[in-house]
């Protein structure tokens, strides 16, 4: 997998379509190159735009669309795919399972992460996510932990690692 982990700032529509025919052609450059090229997501990606806008806004009942819905909506599928950081999409005021029902060929792998070890926090559904994207037949995913309160990056792990292997949805 070749993932592209971020995007340049989008204000507008217009910018946000750009941005898609770039990852157009790079998917096209990297399938040629025998890899699939897929995208991985933040919070900023759930901001809506608007045609001409100045400024993406996060606002859920607000007009426009979010980055997210006009990547997965203008870039090709047999170019891209999606990487979805499940922490993010709800950091971003979404439903990450929704998401999995509503595009299940086109989110391919997850990216785990919770606010600090994995299950701690109590606001990531994990099974609810990995039952689902298990149920679209997919089982790649990543676990990344990104910053400790307490403890040591290494307890961390393990505490990530024991989650992982105690949790019966987790195939």
């Amino acid at each position: 997998y070749l993932v592209q982990p971020g995007q340049p700032s989008t204000r507008s529509l217009e910018e946000t379509q750009y941005v898609c025919e770039v990852f157009n052609d790079a998917g096209k450059v990297v399938k040629e190159a025998g890899l699939p090229f897929g995208y991985h997501n933040h919070d900023f990606e759930f901001a809506k735009v608007v045609p001409g806008g100045t400024e993406a806004k996060f606002n859920r009942h607000g007009k426009g669309d979010a980055v997210y819905d006009v990547f997965l909506r203008e870039t090709d599928p047999s170019l891209v795919f999606f990487e979805m950081d499940v922490f993010w999409t709800v950091m971003g005021q979404n439903d990450p399972v929704r998401y999995l029902k509503q595009h299940p060929d086109r989110i391919k792998l997850l990216h785990i992460k919770d606010s600090s070890v994995l299950g701690q926090s109590g606001m990531m559904n994990f099974e609810t996510i990995f039952n689902q994207f298990y149920a679209n037949g997919n089982k790649d995913y990543f676990v990344e932990l990104e910053g400790m309160s307490n403890g040591t990056q290494f307890e961390g792990v393990k505490g990530c690692a024991d989650y992982l292997l105690k949790s019966k949805f987790v195939k």
